[in-house]
């Protein structure tokens, strides 16, 4: 009976790797260009964002950069990368470059400048929220980029035929779990974080860093 049920979700795990991520793609895609397309045929309100009690305003170094010029790496930054999203193509860099942007935007209008708690924090988990922040949106969209940063974009993906092309498909690698992976895995929580929460990104960096110097010091 557990071989059965190991055969079944094994192959549930192969079909899996062909569909999971290019849904995943594909909506993340169009809800990204769509975003771009808005702005694109829309007024620049960037420079109406205030610092307020429940809004940071733009991150450092995005707060050097004038609206005009922030308005149009949003735009130009969320339809490129929506269209590699959408092919598979540098999967992995067109990802963590839209948690950039999300987290751009996460920071200068979506999450509460001040905070008390957690529990104060998971008020702004909200769509709609007021005074509290409203950052359950781009929240989601960072989750469902994540899988996709660590993923790649999957079997059905311009990625995977490049991949094929040259010949790298069949390379693996023994160390899936040593300290540079666990490196990785922390320095894309920095990056995931430190736009909204600096000091959340560089204790991830900190972390990253002390956990991939271990194995040189071991040898």
């Amino acid at each position: 009976m557990f071989d059965s049920y190991d055969n079944l979700t094994a192959r549930l795990r192969v079909a899996g790797d062909y569909l999971w991520p290019l849904a995943l793609r594909l909506i993340l895609a169009g809800e990204f260009w769509e975003s771009g397309i808005t702005k694109l045929r829309g007024t620049n309100w960037f420079a109406d964002i205030p610092w307020t009690d429940w809004q940071i305003g733009f991150p450092w170094p995005f707060s050097l950069l004038s609206p005009d010029l922030n308005w149009l790496a949003a735009t130009w930054g969320e339809l490129f990368f929506a269209v590699l999203i959408a092919l598979g193509l540098f999967t992995r860099l067109a990802a963590i470059s839209l948690i950039v942007i999300t987290g751009v935007a996460t920071a200068a209008v979506h999450w509460p400048a001040e905070w008390s708690s957690l529990g104060a924090l998971w008020e702004g988990y909200a769509i709609t929220a007021r005074g509290a922040g409203n950052f359950k949106l781009p929240l989601l969209f960072v989750v469902m980029l994540l899988p996709l940063v660590f993923y790649g974009g999957g079997k059905l993906s311009l990625d995977e035929l490049l991949l094929k092309i040259t010949g790298r498909d069949t390379c693996t690698t023994d160390r899936i779990g040593d300290g540079i992976s666990a490196a990785l895995l922390f320095a894309v929580l920095g990056v995931t974080t430190i736009l909204v929460e600096p000091s959340w990104g560089i204790a991830c960096f900190a972390i990253a860093l002390v956990v991939g110097l271990i194995p040189a010091l071991r040898r």
